[in-house]
């Protein structure tokens, strides 16, 4: 469940921030802080406590500020929660594979370790992006990588939008793990061998057999329990694979025309 989402505030207000675009200016004593210092604060409540934790007064006593001086600076959470999310954005490199596959790949990479980097980022719905530089930078990149395979405009974006929603999904899956992982301080590897013996005996193999038999094939090949890394990497490679045929059938059908 999300708790916050991206595109809530004032659109004129969120992309003057975005694109640190100054209204005019003011009379009085120059400001004792920068939008940049107040978003890094943010970003670091956000990191150290999730996003549930963020709150405009949080960010005003980090720095030293009122509230009241603070909305000088944003004039609300879900502004800042947009410059936030642009900011991390940032972090991200161009991908410096030559082929389309191995761009995507470095992208869909980049954005797990963003997202493992910066936890609260799951935690906003963006189904409304912010519209700043660096998001679109990062879109920019991915649908570069697709662009003259053949695909329409129509088709780059939704491909691109499913590798997203793609990575968004693992990365919410990694986190459930490590919390859970954090919570009851047992890894995957000792709730599994506590839980297996218990449950053998309770099992009928006539009504289980496909469980009974991915059990014993990961103990016989001696695989550790389902990592969410691992599954990263082969549920990417099979959209990948999928994107790939598709841009085949696509070839295909403009040839025969």
């Amino acid at each position: 469940m999300v708790a916050d989402f991206s595109g809530g505030g004032d659109p004129g207000r969120s992309i003057a921030l975005l694109w640190g675009v100054t209204g005019p200016g003011r009379r009085g004593p120059k400001p004792s802080r920068s939008v940049d210092e107040v978003v890094a604060a943010a970003i670091a409540i956000a990191d150290a406590e999730g996003l549930g934790a963020l709150s405009m007064r949080r960010v005003a006593d980090a720095l030293g500020l009122s509230p009241m001086a603070l909305y000088t600076y944003v004039p609300s959470k879900a502004e800042l929660i947009d410059v936030m999310l642009d900011r991390v954005a940032a972090e991200a490199v161009a991908p410096e594979a030559a082929d389309w596959r191995g761009q995507l790949e470095q992208i869909a990479w980049g954005r797990w370790a963003m997202a493992l980097k910066h936890p609260w980022l799951i935690q906003v719905g963006m189904h409304r992006p912010p519209l700043g530089p660096h998001v679109l930078a990062g879109a920019e990149r991915a649908l570069a990588a697709l662009d003259g395979l053949g695909l329409t405009e129509v088709e780059l974006d939704q491909l691109t939008s499913s590798i997203g929603d793609y990575v968004r999904g693992a990365v919410r899956a990694a986190l459930d793990a490590r919390e859970v992982a954090r919570a009851t301080g047992m890894s995957d590897e000792q709730w599994w061998a506590l839980s297996q013996p218990l449950l053998k005996d309770k099992v009928d193999p006539a009504e289980f057999p496909m469980i009974i038999r991915i059990g014993e094939a990961y103990q016989a090949a001696q695989i550790p329990p389902p990592d969410p890394e691992r599954n990263f990497e082969f549920g990417l490679q099979l959209m990948l694979d999928g994107v790939a045929r598709f841009i085949d059938r696509r070839r295909a059908e403009s040839t025969a025309k």
